[in-house]
């Protein structure tokens, strides 16, 4: 008998994508119902295994891609396993927006929420926007996968998706993932969706001349590798249990992401023991036709057949496509023996244990089916977006203008500049519809105050200024809201300069000049603030990134100070000399001759540091001295022998510190804590991100006990090999920036691997 190898399949690809929502499986009645995939008491692994043999080879090359048209003769409904949520419920080809699912709440943008660095509002937010997801699919307008969230490092500046992102910093976005995913997927064994962690790997560039997301080869080294570029996604698959993660569009050394077995196979699922919960990986959509011959692509391949065996055979288990791509012709790709049926078989196995694992085959009194429209937009949901927006915002610059008192003399308020009454620019990217939309001069006319406003220009050098100029006369206090928004950087298109918009910067120019006080409001992301810091009538800057559905509120009620800030910054603001000095195809992280290095670790000539934000009261900081100033390496492995299956998730003695606010103004503080030393091989960062806590609430005069807790990992340097590796040697741990306490302690011993890295063939 011919093998099923030797049989011709035929296959009429899908071109159409799946609308609607989920159709759950009817295990009751319909044809599955004697099926082991329908038992609940059966283990995952086994519900799915009995399905995909349930298969026949046409079924399943029809489902390898993402808009998959299901198996009707098993009762499989078509499947869309695109869907967004990057701060919320997103507008995308696999959610139905109507009736009582118009609108979903849309939290900041993830740059803003990573500048509150509080994991527990990160974990409450992802539980927040999975209910609603959940909800949505529910009622037949969504589907179980949502393909979030974004953890590359934001590398460069000028990157068109920075703002998707948690920050520059690896272990921030770590602790963001690893809240995050906890939130959106729950702790227990049936998910309330699948969440997707993004993109791997190294991928932050759009465009750069001839050079596009679809054919850059990032050329990193191991060391940068295992550094920076991946800690996140060790978070997101090795310790967090994702259910999904996306190949990018990029090549790594030559080898495209969505084709690199040793990305997906050496590192992902066998390094980091991603095999375990059988999760899978889909590409980023038509990143695989990209690595075939494809204009512009990589040309990695000389065929779309060859590319997609090639992509298969390496670990990528759905491949995703829109509207610039082909559709993959899987059964074209099989049939020409570009994979195996292992292969096959093995993919289809991953996909159909993620649902088993979100309850797909579970039944209407399952775990999260009860979930409706009275889940979506609640009370609770408002209060947490608004609260997430105020954690965000960072105060860069204050000459004791804020806070200021808007009512009585200062009635009249000119709110100056585009983003001033433009709602919609403050959600940011992969956004939804929101229940409300409250810009600044919305939320400002709700608390009462008369607002004089005028727009502003986006970028153009020249504008005319005189009704700017008519507002600020008659108003006593003088607000600029400006800044680059996600028309300037998005997907697919990144920046060339990162200097403040000429327009918008001599406007603020003229309206400083009139001897009244103005308070800068910046927006988005990048933009070099030095030409303010020079004009002596700006008072005060304060960014707030992309602050979702209620970031106006969020941004008056810090300016009057209903709300005292808070945040501290996840980027560096580089001056704008820096694009010239790094070239952005440039993925080394430290300096060299001329290049300058990148980020806070690397780069020292800041405009504003990592980590800077300034209060409306001041903060005595101090550590307590029972902290050990020696540890013997071999004692701290000895004794968490046992309780760590990784060593370097061994903890480390917290570091106990008290907080005491010495003003006048209640505030929460972040204590960030950095780590500093000469220990291992050189060269040697300036500093380290090792741990942080957002402390809530300290009242003027009160003293707040906390522990700074962490793990070896915090303590380990990586080497040129990507060795994750603790050093004996002098250490130093700095809270705050700039530092204003700090502990110095010795480990003492020998060297330790905690992680060997696995070295590229």
């Amino acid at each position: 008998m011919a093998s099923l190898r030797s049989v011709a399949l035929t296959f009429v690809a899908i071109v159409a994508p799946v609308m609607g929502g989920v159709t759950y499986p009817d295990c009751a009645n319909g044809p599955l119902r004697s099926n082991l995939v329908c038992d609940t008491s059966a283990a995952p692994e086994a519900r799915a295994a009995a399905l995909v043999g349930a298969m026949n080879n046409n079924e399943k090359l029809a489902n390898l891609i993402n808009n998959s048209p299901g198996v009707s003769r098993l009762g499989l409904s078509p499947y869309q396993w695109w869907n967004e949520a990057l701060h919320g419920v997103a507008h995308n080809r696999g959610i139905t927006w109507g009736g009582q699912f118009s609108a979903a709440t849309q939290f900041p943008q993830a740059i803003t929420t990573g500048a509150a660095f509080d994991d527990a509002l990160i974990e409450r937010m992802g539980v927040v926007i999975s209910t609603e997801a959940r909800a949505f699919a529910n009622n037949g307008r969504a589907h179980l996968d949502f393909w979030t969230p974004n953890v590359n490092p934001f590398r460069d500046p000028r990157w068109g998706r920075g703002h998707e992102t948690p920050g520059e910093d690896a272990f921030r976005n770590k602790k963001w993932a690893e809240a995050f995913i906890k939130g959106m997927q729950g702790t227990g064994p049936t998910h309330r969706v699948i969440a997707t962690c993004k993109h791997y790997a190294a991928y932050d560039l759009e465009n750069s001349g001839s050079t596009t997301r679809f054919n850059f080869n990032a050329k990193v080294s191991t060391q940068d590798l295992a550094e920076y570029y991946l800690p996140p996604f060790q978070q997101c698959a090795r310790d967090s249990k994702v259910g999904s993660i996306m190949c990018s569009y990029n090549a790594v050394n030559g080898v495209p992401a969505c084709a690199s077995s040793y990305l997906m196979d050496t590192i992902l699922r066998k390094h980091w023991n991603w095999t375990d919960q059988n999760q899978y990986i889909v590409s980023d959509c038509d990143a695989v036709y990209y690595l075939g011959n494809a204009n512009g692509g990589h040309r990695y391949k000389s065929s779309y057949a060859a590319a997609i065996g090639a992509a298969l055979e390496a670990g990528c288990d759905n491949m995703c496509w829109a509207t610039s791509g082909t559709t993959p012709d899987a059964a074209s790709a099989f049939n020409s023996r570009h994979f195996s049926q292992a292969t096959l078989d093995k993919a289809m196995l991953r996909q159909m244990q993620g649902l088993v694992r979100a309850g797909y085959f579970d039944g209407p009194n399952s775990l999260y089916r009860n979930l409706g429209a009275a889940d979506v937009n609640t009370n609770i949901a408002r209060d947490l977006a608004l609260k997430a927006a105020e954690e965000g915002i960072v105060l860069l610059k204050n000459d004791g203008v804020l806070p200021v008192s808007l009512n009585g003399s200062n009635s009249q308020v000119a709110m100056i500049g585009f983003w001033a009454n433009t709602a919609d620019k403050m959600l940011g990217g992969y956004s939804g519809s929101p229940p409300f939309k409250h810009d600044p001069v919305t939320a400002a006319r709700s608390m009462g105050i008369t607002v004089n406003y005028v727009n502003g220009p986006l970028t153009q050098s020249s504008a005319d200024t005189s009704a700017a100029v008519s507002a600020a006369q008659k108003s006593s206090v003088i607000i600029f809201f400006g800044g680059i928004d996600n028309t300037v950087e998005k997907e697919s298109q990144d920046r060339t300069s990162i200097s403040w918009p000429s327009g918008q910067l001599s406007m603020i120019q003229r309206l400083a000049g009139l001897g009244k006080p103005v308070i800068v409001v910046r927006m988005g992301t990048h933009v070099d603030d030095t030409p303010l810091l020079s004009v002596s009538n700006v008072k005060a800057i304060l960014w707030a990134g992309y602050p979702g559905q209620d970031g106006g509120t969020a941004v008056m009620n810090i300016i009057t100070g209903k709300t005292s800030p808070a945040g501290r910054l996840p980027v560096t603001v580089y001056p704008s000399a820096y694009t010239n000095q790094a070239p952005y195809t440039n993925m080394a992280l430290r300096p060299s001759g001329s290049y300058p290095g990148r980020t806070y670790r690397w780069y020292r000539n800041t405009v504003f540091p990592f980590g800077h934000g300034l209060h409306y009261t001041t903060f005595h900081v101090a550590v307590d001295d029972s902290f050990p100033k020696t540890f013997s390496i071999a004692d701290l492995l000895a004794s968490c022998k046992g309780a760590a299956y990784y060593l370097d998730l061994c903890p480390f003695p917290s570091v106990p510190i008290t907080v005491a606010n010495t003003g006048s103004r209640a505030s929460d503080y972040v204590a960030l804590g950095f780590l500093a030393g000469e220990y291992g091989p050189g060269p040697y960062p300036i500093k380290t991100l090792a741990t942080y806590k957002r402390l809530f609430d300290v009242q003027p005069g009160q003293t707040q006990t906390t522990q700074l807790e962490w793990k070896l990992e915090s303590l380990a340097r990586v080497d040129q090999d990507g060795n994750r590796v603790l050093y004996p040697g002098t250490y130093t741990l700095q809270l705050d920036q700039p530092m204003i306490a700090n502990v110095t302690f010795t480990l003492t011993g020998e060297e330790t691997v905690l992680d060997k890295w696995p070295q590229p063939s």
